[in-house]
C-alpha cells in the first residue's frame, strides 16, 4: 500500500513540475489574446469618441464625453500595456473597474442573472476582459513580460510575496 501511495505521490510531482512550466506561456497566451482585442475596442472608442460618448449617453452615464475618454484610454492603454506585461497589477485594477462599470450600465441584465443564468453572465462582453483582468491581478503577468524581465534586471530583490 506504502509503495502505491509513494508513486501517486511520485506521479503528481512530476505533474505539478510540468504544469508550472505551462504557467508563463499560458499567461502569455491570456494576456495577448484579451488584452489585444481590449486595445482594440479602445482604440475604436477613441478614434470614434463623439459616438461612444453618444452610447454613454444613452446608457444614463454621467459626463459621457469624459467617461468615453476614461473608458477608451484605459481599454486602449491598459489593454495594450497588459498585453506586453508592465505594470500589469497596477493597470489590472482600472481595467477591472471600467468592466464592472461595463457590466452595471450596459450589462445589467447580465450581471443581475449571475446566479439564475449564469450562461448570460458569462456571455457579456466584459466577461473575458474582467476575468483575465482579475488573473493578471491575482496571479501577476508571468515570467514572459516586462515585469518580469525588469524585476530580473533591476529589483531581483523583492520578497516571494510581492513577486511578478
Amino acid at each position: 500500500m506504502s509503495s502505491l501511495v509513494g508513486f501517486l505521490r511520485s506521479a503528481y510531482e512530476l505533474l505539478a513540475r510540468v504544469a508550472d512550466y505551462l504557467q508563463a506561456p499560458l499567461l502569455l497566451a491570456l494576456r495577448v489574446f484579451f488584452f489585444w482585442q481590449l486595445f482594440l475596442a479602445g482604440k475604436g472608442k477613441l478614434f470614434n469618441i463623439e459616438r461612444t460618448a453618444q452610447f454613454f449617453e444613452s446608457l444614463n452615464i454621467p459626463m459621457p464625453v469624459l467617461s468615453a475618454y476614461l473608458a477608451g484610454a484605459t481599454e486602449c492603454f491598459g489593454g495594450l500595456m497588459l498585453v506586453v506585461g508592465l505594470a500589469s497589477r497596477l493597470v489590472a485594477i482600472p481595467v477591472a473597474f471600467t468592466m464592472i462599470v461595463a457590466y452595471v450600465t450596459a450589462d445589467y441584465e447580465a450581471l443581475t442573472s449571475i446566479f439564475s443564468d449564469p450562461d448570460k453572465f458569462v456571455a457579456a462582453a466584459p466577461f473575458p476582459f474582467l476575468l483575465s483582468a482579475l488573473v493578471v491581478l491575482a496571479f501577476g503577468p508571468g515570467a514572459i513580460s516586462l515585469d518580469a524581465l525588469i524585476q530580473r534586471f533591476a529589483g531581483g530583490g523583492r520578497s516571494e510575496a510581492i513577486k511578478v
